[in-house]
């Protein structure tokens, strides 16, 4: 196995866990567990927004956002990421459509696994970041996306599991 498919394999793993959460009524997508300004929707679109935003960085090409925003419709706040969310704007992120969501994740997603396919060894060593230290390579961007993604993933079955009576 090479790097190619492993990383392949764990950027899968998010999109499994997204398509298993249970069905969710509108009320539970977007409510507050614990008063947390995080809803499982805003959990979801952070996971495809994440992965899509960085991927674009990294493959020089537009967002899938592009394909996406309207469907949302979100206003200009959907077109962020969610770093940096005040409270208020992380509620303000409202989405009724648990199958948009999981599309959204399965698409950036997917597409991570595609541009993983495609690159050679040199390229997962190239430095794409020198603003850290040590300077992050290709390798390490990707798999703090799929991390991340994971991470988000898997609080919002948290989030679900805590919501079901």
């Amino acid at each position: 196995m090479n790097i190619n498919e492993i990383l392949a394999g764990m950027a899968h793993r998010p999109i499994d866990a997204a398509h298993n959460l249970r069905p969710l009524t509108v009320q539970e997508l977007n409510a507050h567990p614990a008063d947390h300004p995080n809803s499982i929707a805003w959990l979801l679109w952070h996971t495809g927004r994440e992965v899509d935003a960085q991927l674009a960085d990294l493959r020089g090409e537009p967002q899938l956002w592009q394909d996406y925003r309207d469907r949302f419709n979100l206003g200009e706040l959907g077109d962020t990421i969610g770093y940096g969310h005040t409270e208020e704007q992380a509620r303000q992120i409202v989405v009724n459509d648990q199958q948009l969501l999981i599309e959204y994740v399965d698409a950036s997603l997917n597409a991570l696994e595609g541009y993983v396919a495609t690159l050679s060894e040199e390229e997962f060593e190239q430095v794409v970041d020198e603003r850290w230290q040590p300077p992050v390579t290709r390798a390490v961007r990707l798999v703090s996306i799929v991390d991340d993604a994971t991470a988000h993933v898997a609080q919002a079955a948290y989030a679900a599991g805590a919501l079901k009576k």
